[in-house]
């Protein structure tokens, strides 16, 4: 997780690097710096914390970071997370990589306990890795799912279970990532049962996540696949992913015949619905939670009671309080929405609040200054 100094020099913003020339002619001087943001985030700054202490080592200099709150706490908007004391010239250069390590994992980790703690009974799988723009936020966003799944837990939550790729599995407790097919195995297969004959056959002591929207029979298709292994059906190990995009219904439904599965299964949500995005998670287009009944429903009749539901399709915080609402029958969730909808509420900020053991801060962030003296 090294930088090297060329690499800090060319990231930075330019009138950083030329504070720490000035500060180095005319004196150094120890500082304290105070990170913040102005939205509740969940607190996540192991990646950042980890990233400046190895560079305070390449740079022979010490570092002190006071962190006010523990990793999966809940910080109100504005409150410091913690403090940073240390020579300004060493420190004055770093200040735009710091923000950018610190903001958006705290707000993805906000996103993610969220959505454990809204569905508490449900597993989650990250599945945000094709979002990221690159290895960096990839990392990032798996150790800030991470976090907030496990403030989640701490509650009774299910939390996050794992990701879908190698590298980042780490993070959740697991050797490997999870997954089993995407569309273009079907597309090649050319039928969902032949995709999951053939992977069953590749790979037969993996459990079978049957992708079920590719030729927009997700009934029918994953009926077939249960009856063609009947005895991975009876021993939990086939699971049916519902992935519809918003453009169609699931097979059988339309408007009506969606709210006719909500009125069998969760009138009440219905009557509760408050908007327009609500009422299309219960019975619009895509996976809504009526989508989710009638293959519950479905798989119970044909006597596939133990085939797990897996949901994917857009699903955040909102969706997943309305599923909550809907008591849909989730087992698994496969998201990657708690990547920041909203970049702008990631900017992190960092403000000098002492210059050796002096308190200063510019007028009106006078709420950042430290309570006693700054580490020495």
């Amino acid at each position: 997780m090294t930088t090297p100094p060329a690499d800090i020099t060319a990231r930075t913003d330019a009138y950083f690097n030329r504070t720490r020339a000035i500060v180095e002619h005319f004196g150094d001087v120890r500082v304290t710096y105070a990170l913040f943001l102005r939205r509740p985030v969940v607190a996540a700054p192991r990646l950042m914390t980890e990233w400046l202490a190895t560079v305070a080592a390449e740079r022979g200099t010490e570092i002190v970071c006071e962190a006010r709150f523990a990793e999966g706490d809940w910080v109100g908007a504005g409150e410091p997370l913690l403090y940073i004391t240390g020579s300004f010239a060493k420190l004055a250069d770093l200040e735009t990589l710091l923000l950018q390590k610190l903001g958006p994992a705290c707000v993805a980790a906000h996103n993610a306990y969220q959505m454990c703690m809204a569905l508490p009974k449900a597993a989650f799988l990250a599945m945000d890795a094709r979002h990221c723009a690159g290895f960096e936020m990839q990392e990032m966003m798996a150790y800030a799912a991470a976090v907030g799944s496990t403030a989640a837990k701490r509650e009774g939550a299910k939390g996050f279970v794992g990701c879908a790729n190698d590298a980042t599995a780490h993070f959740y407790g697991a050797e490997a990532g999870f997954g089993t097919m995407p569309h273009a195995l079907i597309g090649y297969a050319g039928s969902t049962l032949r995709a999951a004959e053939m992977f069953h056959e590749t790979f037969p002591d993996i459990d079978l996540t049957v992708l079920s929207d590719y030729f927009g029979c997700e009934i029918s298709d994953t009926l077939a696949v249960c009856r063609r292994f009947p005895e991975l059906a009876a021993a939990g190990r086939i699971a049916v992913r519902l992935d519809t995009h918003g453009g169609r219904f699931l097979e059988g439904l339309d408007p009506q015949t969606s709210y006719a599965v909500l009125e069998r299964r969760a009138p009440g949500a219905i009557r509760r619905y408050r908007s327009d995005s609500e009422l299309r998670h219960l019975v619009g287009t895509g996976v809504s939670a009526a989508a989710i009944w009638r293959t519950r429903e479905a798989l119970d009749l044909a006597g596939f009671a133990d085939v797990r539901i897996v949901a994917s399709s857009g699903f955040g915080v909102d969706k997943c309080r309305v599923m909550a609402d809907a008591r849909a029958p989730i087992d698994v969730v496969g998201t990657g929405s708690f990547l920041p909808e909203h970049w702008s509420e990631t900017y992190a900020t960092a403000d000098i609040v002492a210059y050796d053991g002096v308190a200063r801060v510019k007028l009106g962030r006078e709420f950042l200054l430290l309570l006693r003296d700054p580490p020495s």
